[in-house]
């Protein structure tokens, strides 16, 4: 399997996101799997989430689908879909050739200050899908800090699972999400893709506020929680190829999803 880390620095407007999603789909030819980050439609620190919200059928994610239509290929970004009660969800759109559909993040970012329930509501739904006959699984950000979910992605056939991510900067969380990133790799002996933010430091522009922005650094790491490849701090387009089927030698020598007691 071909995935494409697009690493990103989105801004406030989702027409101008649009077309970075555009551009890294070119950047990605030969990729089965093109993934762009959370936050991808919009920014965070940038416009009220609730008035750039749309749904799954609207013109941003439609746009997206056409896109990933054109080149046949499954794309991943992270958008936010409206929720009743005036919050929004932090929804990962996953659209290709297996269909169009959601992930919405389960684990909110309450956490170092920042207090991502007040304006947005949890999924309660893993969500898998298929991409060149193998099963993906679908996270978000702050979901790589529960293992739970990981295990129950691999629990439904996922021999990778992709995180995408908006990582806030500060003292120690690069180290933390390398460490996250290949410990639920290892947990599962599965292999996981991690596709954050670009630091938009590295690009020019200023920090908005406390929000988390992005600090680049994304990595894959493989079922031995090895990491497979990493990126640095500045937008890039990367294609990596993986071997799915590295999960059965692991699983092998390393049988946790087996020996579990609880």
């Amino acid at each position: 399997m071909r995935i494409a880390l697009c690493q990103i620095v989105s801004g406030p407007d989702p027409a101008a996101n649009l077309d970075l999603v555009r551009k890294g789909v070119r950047e990605a030819e030969g990729a089965d799997l093109v993934v762009f980050p959370e936050a991808t439609m919009a920014c965070f620190g940038g416009p009220k989430l609730a008035e750039i919200a749309e749904p799954l059928d609207g013109p941003w994610a439609s746009a997206v689908r056409e896109i990933a239509a054109e080149a046949g290929v499954t794309v991943l970004a992270g958008m936010f879909t409206p929720e009743p009660d005036g919050r929004v969800r932090n929804t990962l759109l996953i659209t290709g050739p297996h269909g169009h559909h959601g992930y919405d993040k389960i684990h909110l970012f309450d956490a170092f200050g920042f207090q991502e329930s007040a304006t947005v509501a949890p999924g309660t739904d893993a969500v898998t899908f298929d991409v060149a006959g193998t099963t993906v699984g679908a996270a978000v950000c702050y979901d790589v800090r529960f293992p739970e979910l990981f295990r129950a992605l691999a629990d439904r056939g996922a021999k990778v699972t992709v995180v995408t991510a908006s990582w806030g900067a500060g003292p120690g969380k690069r180290e933390q999400w390398e460490l996250l990133v290949r410990a639920r790799a290892l947990d599962t002996t599965s292999w996981v893709v991690a596709v954050g933010q670009a630091d938009p430091a590295s690009v020019g522009v200023p920090a908005r506020g406390a929000a988390p922005t992005g600090i680049g650094f994304s990595l894959v790491a493989d079922p031995f929680g090895r990491v497979h490849t990493t990126l640095d701090a500045q937008p890039e387009t990367r294609v990596v190829a993986i071997d799915p089927e590295d999960v059965e030698p692991a699983r092998a020598a390393i049988p946790v999803l087996v020996n579990r007691r609880l």
